[in-house]
């Protein structure tokens, strides 16, 4: 199972997200959090802003697809897209990710 991080700059922006890559299978579950303060250079300049952070569960398998999928859902120029193998985790859960990503 892989974690997958991504942020962006509206509420209704990261649920649109979240449910898109549920309903495809990419993912079996999205948690969207409430707003962080995201500091960071961009062209040259620092910049802050108000973001929703977005983490998706899934499958190693899965990963690649969601991948592309984010990076044509999203309208971020260059949106992050960071993955993180799960080490471990209840045989349950997993098996569950397993399932809902099933295509």
């Amino acid at each position: 199972m892989w974690t997958v991080l991504t942020t962006t700059d509206a509420a209704l922006k990261a649920q649109l997200l979240a449910r898109g890559a549920v309903d495809a299978r990419l993912a079996a579950c999205a948690q969207i959090s409430a707003p962080v303060t995201s500091v960071y250079r961009w062209e040259g300049r620092i910049e802050t802003s108000e973001e929703w952070q977005i983490l998706f569960k899934t499958t190693a398998e899965r990963y690649p697809l969601l991948q592309e999928w984010l990076q044509e859902a999203h309208d971020y120029e260059t949106p992050e897209i960071i993955a993180t193998p799960v080490a471990a985790g209840s045989a349950a859960y997993l098996d569950w990710v397993r399932r809902e990503t099933s295509a």
